[in-house]
């Protein structure tokens, strides 16, 4: 009965998303910073992103709720893909990684060939470099 209930009563309802797990995720913390860090600033803060989270879920307008979370999700790849950038780079032992001076442009470069003379593939500026 009541999950009949709570069928009928979240149809058409946006439900729940990456976004409202990443908000529900940001006040647990908030309230857990708040908790043992005896600060009741963090425990107010951690409301916000909670009663966001169930506007979210418990909305109707479910175009403006999809919008948002391609727009965070746009955002949060990007940071994911930095971060995999940052490994791969740290796991490549056999290259070095500079920037060029021109364009700031990344040029992966064969390391202990010594001091040699680059050119970049994008603005084609030349520099000395030790790699």
């Amino acid at each position: 009965m009541i999950r009949r209930w709570l069928s009928r009563f979240m149809m058409g309802r946006y439900g729940t998303d990456i976004l409202s797990l990443v908000l529900l995720c940001t006040a647990l913390v908030l309230s857990l910073v708040g908790q043992f860090s005896r600060l009741w600033i963090f425990l107010l803060l951690s409301y916000v992103p909670l009663a966001y989270a169930i506007f979210r879920t418990l909305s109707r307008q479910t175009a403006k709720r999809y919008a948002e979370n391609q727009k965070f999700l746009s955002w949060f790849r990007g940071i994911k893909n930095w971060f995999s950038r940052k490994k791969a780079r740290s796991k490549d032992t056999d290259h070095c990684f500079i920037k060029c001076p021109g364009c700031h442009q990344t040029l992966r470069l064969p390391k202990g060939k010594g001091r040699i003379t680059i050119t970049c593939p994008k603005c084609r500026t030349s520099f000395v470099r030790k790699v």
